[in-house]
């Protein structure tokens, strides 16, 4: 999966999983570009990289359009995109939701996906070649307490079908990595403030751990690579298990690791 001689753009590239993505694909030969809002460090990865940073709001149709021709001016045609950028949502009661903080996840989550997506996908669609992988997650795919976050992502995992569908045969292919529960800053951070229980996050996988932003990396690389030049459309859980283990709680949950037993 060698990304030698082509350029690739990650929104939210400055942390969690938009920098494990950044430095997988930079060490499989991409040029890397790393747009986000946080300038500073997005600069400190790129220069690490020795790819471009990009200051970028996704949120803005406009911000996006001009990212897209910048890149195309400073660097060349972009191969790849994944859009990582987006923002989380507290577990609160539905009436407990200001129709503010509803748009504010709405907008940056599902529209600047779709921002993104379409101001370097169409570049893409009218050179004949590049992949889309956006970031989705496996709370559009279950209910969840989180309100305008879980919508805002099954947003996205239906967008890219529908892209999927608009490009694939003018040569692009889209696809969604949906994460479970995986170990970013962010949720580091819920963790060491005592706001989350990780036994809990564990023991809700059939594997029984977390995934690592590394792990959503490879499954983003694959999609992006000619390995899977025949794939377009999919929504791929990198989730340890997380959504085929709760429905065996009715039956008296998981059964325990079986070790060297016969």
């Amino acid at each position: 999966m060698s990304f030698s001689g082509r350029i690739a753009v990650v929104t939210g590239g400055a942390s969690g999983i938009g920098a494990a993505c950044c430095r997988l694909l930079a060490a499989r030969g991409a040029r890397v570009v790393v747009a986000d809002l946080d300038t500073a460090r997005a600069k400190a990865l790129a220069a690490e990289l020795l790819g471009m940073a990009l200051t970028l709001d996704v949120a803005s149709r406009d911000a996006n359009e001009a990212a897209a021709a910048q890149v195309e001016a400073d660097l060349g045609p972009v191969d790849l995109l994944v859009t990582s950028a987006g923002i989380i949502q507290r577990p609160v009661r539905a009436e407990a939701m200001t129709e503010a903080e509803v748009e504010q996840v709405v907008h940056v989550d599902q529209i600047g996906t779709w921002n993104s997506a379409v101001a370097f996908g169409t570049r893409m669609a009218r050179r004949g070649h590049g992949a889309v992988v956006t970031i989705a997650s496996i709370a559009g795919m279950r209910s969840m307490p989180l309100h305008a976050y879980s919508p805002a992502k099954a947003a996205v995992i239906e967008m890219t079908r529908c892209l999927a569908a608009e490009w694939g045969r003018s040569g692009v292919r889209v696809n969604a990595v949906s994460p479970g529960y995986t170990l970013t800053p962010a949720l580091g951070a819920a963790i060491a403030a005592g706001e989350r229980d990780p036994s809990l996050l564990e023991n809700s996988s059939a594997l029984g751990r977390m995934v690592t932003p590394e792990d959503i990396a490879e499954a983003v690389a694959f999609l992006a690579s000619d390995a899977a030049r025949s794939i377009t459309g999919v929504n791929l859980p990198v989730d340890a298990g997380w959504l085929v283990a709760p429905s065996w709680g009715a039956y008296g949950g998981l059964p325990p690791a079986r070790g060297n037993a016969p």
